[in-house]
């Protein structure tokens, strides 16, 4: 099996950046990370505010997919994900949604010993390790590597992990695909501007379907499939991704509009994937019955 090195990673997805590594379709291969910061935290005297960080959730890759091409889904499978030794979570006046409550800055380094992350003497809970950071190379620019958006990239998303599906829109062949900014573990919202931030190794496959449109990610659970919308605002994220899982439910079950938007009332959820990036970005919950022929 192939291992992309982290060695070689991108700050911002574009076309413009050169392929490090290349895969065909239906290939299992092994992509090693960085955490967030690029390992520049080993230990708890050093603070975010004076650690010099000249990039944000460094992506390994690009990595080209052969016979991929524009216009196609890119199928990614998350076949599992093996966490580093520790991880670290920073604070600072500021930072997160109750950013203007933290007075004092400090930073926790968290060791994960067998799926185990040990927070503190007394508390210890078991991981749920998830990658942060995965898409691939926008229609038009550049797009840092710290927002998301319709090409994927920091989407933050807790149910891109082991056993589960992220469908891409493709906008140039080959994909161009990056990921990076994995957690041991992290909630709904990323509420502090946080998960455990960890490196790794994620072991993919690749597939695709040919010339179908798609206009946002989708991450497919054995139950569900969820729409991922990011935009500037909460209530800009939902209209954008219940447009797109209206659409869907309309075309799937030959419904009217105000049908298809009954269901989605009935029976779908919105949540929260991250409140904390340049982008918020929430998901569109639709059990798997409403989208299968």
């Amino acid at each position: 099996m192939k291992l992309f090195g982290k060695e070689h990673y991108i700050t911002s997805f574009s076309a413009k950046n050169k392929p490090k590594f290349f895969v065909d379709l239906g290939e299992t291969f092994q992509v090693e990370t960085h955490d967030c910061y690029g390992g520049a935290f080993t230990n708890e005297s050093q603070l975010r505010t004076s650690v010099s960080i000249d990039y944000i959730n460094p992506a390994t890759g690009p990595i080209y997919i052969n016979d991929v091409k524009k216009g196609d889904i890119l199928c990614i499978e998350v076949k599992n994900i093996e966490l580093d030794s520790q991880g670290v979570m920073v604070l600072y006046p500021g930072m997160g949604t109750l950013g203007d409550k933290v007075k004092v800055e400090d930073t926790k380094i968290i060791p994960i010993v067998e799926n185990t992350a040990y927070f503190s003497q007394h508390l210890q809970f078991q991981v749920q390790p998830m990658i942060g950071v995965i898409g691939v190379a926008p229609l038009n620019g550049e797009v840092l590597c710290e927002s998301p958006g319709d090409h994927g990239g920091n989407m933050d998303t807790k149910y891109i992990t082991s056993g589960n599906k992220l469908y891409l829109p493709v906008y140039h062949d080959g994909a161009y695909l990056a990921l990076g900014d994995l957690h041991a573990a992290m909630g709904d919202g990323e509420l502090d501007g946080s998960g455990i931030e960890i490196g790794g190794k994620v072991t993919l496959k690749v597939t695709r379907k040919e010339k179908q449109p798609l206009s946002l990610p989708i991450v497919e659970t054995k139950e569900s499939f969820m729409f991922i919308a990011s935009e500037k605002t909460v209530e800009k994220a939902s209209e954008k991704g219940m447009v797109a899982a209206v659409e869907a439910i309309q075309k799937k079950q030959s419904l009217t509009f105000n049908d298809a938007y009954r269901l989605l009332s009935a029976l779908c959820d919105i949540q929260i994937s991250q409140l904390v990036n340049p982008l918020v970005t929430i998901r569109i919950n639709v059990p798997k019955y409403l989208l299968h022929n």
